[in-house]
């Protein structure tokens, strides 16, 4: 996020009888920062939290209260009595040190940066005021696995979506639980994202807090590399992945390092585990927890109309082209792959309906949208979704393509939704689909290797049309297949499939097996002859090719059974 201007200190009186620091930062500034955010009953909660932490933590703890803009703020002083670490109102461009609480003032939002705090007036994000979220998203990208996130009393859903940032980054995340809280409204939000890793009244919350502040791995300031090359046979990553393969299915060893040494090492912290052969130990003995991995590898922060630009980008340069010489008989077909719980999905139906609104006998629409995160898949079949969750969605959207719900939940349209197909699909190992008019593989590939990209964008490029397009995440680009894509709009990234390429995807080779799922090479050779079928690989390989690909599905839109392995696992 974009950090406010710098302007001139306003020199106001801070509590516990400081002044603003201004001294340089530790040599090693990156120690953990924890963002404590309430609202109505927050006062409470801050206090009783603050007065069970340590006053050596080493860590920072920041509060961000929903603050009447017309009042001055007392809650630094008020917080400053109820702890023996130095409190402080923030003031713009503050530095943040460990031990030491930073309040912000009213009638303001605020951010970090390089260790630093940035003040600016607050503004309304997508029709609310949320500060909460606002900072935390901040906090993500300033600290990643070193963030903290804490979501206390509360009538609204502010925190939610940041405490997701914080956890995707490899963070920790908490929320109080209905029992203690005043208001509930913003830690029962937090929770049913399902990305709070505890939920506890506050006392607890500090003394958990001070537990993970004796782990080092919380302050080490190069994050452990478990993940770096190839594993080897036996030792406990290899075990690992392969309890991950054998429980879902899916070989992780084409994801990048990064990824999973973020996601393994949090879950470490979270039981306290000192070593990977600890955890592997653990995984063995506790087989949900090899499922828990698995859902947080797969962890995407998504939202509706997320980029709003990219929408728009699709409205003007690629739905006109798509639509062109379409008919009653001849359907848009689109991709939506690393679908996640759907907002992309119906976001592209929605803009997809709206433009289509305008002809007089519009096209049918085919929307395919797979993940391999069976959790994901099911929350988007519902197609419910919390009020926080449609910040993205104009009130005009809404009305016209959502049904509220009595529990102050919105559902889409079932005129949206029978657009839509949801199937489990791994774009790293199935068949794809073919005869597209549009792929849109959003914020997917940065999370895989270089040489599983490739792949994928030539099996992206065999699926589409001659004219068809591709959209990435705004993080990503075709990089080495520009063979394959020219740039229709490098800003939104957006593409277009060139009519011709030398690259081949398929080929007639045996399916490839990582030494995270074997012994030895000798299993290896030995597993590829008993397993491999040449006549069914040629049939599959026709089929997927060149037969025609269709579904049965019930009322819930979940496939019964289809004509070829295109869209399931």
């Amino acid at each position: 996020m974009t950090s406010s201007p710098p302007r001139e200190n306003s020199n106001v009186p801070l509590s516990g009888g400081a002044m603003n620091p201004t001294q340089s930062p530790q040599s090693d500034a990156l120690f953990p920062v924890v963002g404590i955010a309430a609202s109505a009953g927050g006062l409470e909660a801050f206090t009783e939290l603050v007065s069970h932490l340590p006053s050596d933590t080493g860590m920072a703890f920041v509060l961000i209260q929903h603050l009447s803009p017309n009042y001055e703020s007392l809650l630094a002083e008020i917080i400053g009595k109820a702890t023996q670490m130095p409190v402080y109102q923030v003031q713009d461009q503050m530095i943040v040190e460990p031990n030491k609480i930073y309040v912000i003032p009213p009638n303001t939002e605020m951010t970090i940066a390089n260790n630093t705090l940035h003040l600016a007036p607050r503004q309304r994000s997508k029709g609310k005021y949320l500060p909460a979220d606002v900072f935390f998203d901040s906090l993500a990208a300033d600290r990643g696995n070193k963030a903290v996130a804490v979501v206390l009393s509360g009538t609204d859903g502010d925190g939610a979506q940041g405490l997701t940032e914080i956890k995707v980054a490899g963070g920790i995340t908490f929320a109080q639980c209905d029992a203690t809280a005043k208001f509930d409204g913003m830690p029962s939000t937090a929770v049913a994202t399902g990305n709070v890793d505890f939920v506890m009244p506050p006392q607890a919350i500090a003394e958990q807090i001070a537990t993970f502040s004796r782990k080092p791995a919380l302050f080490d300031s190069k994050s452990l590399q478990f993940v770096k090359q190839v594993a080897q046979p036996g030792d406990a990553l290899t075990r690992i992945f392969a309890m991950l393969r054998t429980k879902t299915g899916v070989d992780f060893t084409a994801y990048k390092p990064t990824t999973l040494n973020r996601r393994i090492q949090r879950r470490m912290l979270l039981y306290k585990l000192e070593t990977l052969e600890d955890y592997a130990q653990y995984l063995e003995e506790q087989p949900a927890e090899v499922q828990a991995l698995y859902e947080e590898i797969l962890i995407h922060v998504t939202s509706f109309f997320r980029d709003p630009e990219v929408f728009e980008k699709l409205k003007t340069r690629v739905f006109p082209t798509i639509g062109q010489n379409k008919t009653a008989d001849t359907p848009i077909r689109i991709w939506v792959a690393g679908c996640a719980t759907g907002e992309e999905v119906y976001s592209i139906a929605i803009c997809l309906v709206e433009f289509l609104s305008y002809c007089a006998t519009p096209p049918p629409i085919q929307i395919f949208a797979t993940d391999i995160s069976e959790s994901a898949l099911n929350k988007a079949r519902t197609g419910i979704y919390l009020d926080n969750q449609m910040y993205g969605v104009s009130p005009k959207r809404r009305d016209r393509f959502f049904v509220p719900l009595p529990n102050g939940e919105y559902q889409v349209s079932s005129a949206i939704r029978e657009l839509c197909v949801f199937a489990r699909h791994n774009i790293g190992g199935d068949p794809p689909f073919s005869n597209l008019d549009l792929i849109s593989c959003r914020n997917v590939l940065i999370y895989l290797s270089d040489p599983l990209q490739e792949r994928i964008m030539a099996l992206f490029h065999y699926s589409l049309n001659l004219s068809g397009f591709l959209v990435l995440g705004t993080s990503e680009s075709v990089k080495a297949a520009s063979d394959l894509f020219s740039a229709i709009d490098e800003s939104a990234k957006i593409y277009a499939r060139k009519f011709s390429a030398n690259r081949s995807l398929f080929a007639f080779t045996t399916p490839s097996f990582s030494l995270a799922n074997v012994n030895s090479q000798q299993r290896v050779t030995e597993t590829i002859a008993k397993s491999f079928d040449l006549t069914r690989e040629v049939d599959q390989l026709i089929a997927n090719r060149y037969a025609p690909i269709s579904v049965v599905v019930d009322d819930q839109m979940q496939i019964l059974s289809s004509t070829t392995t295109s869209i399931l696992t």
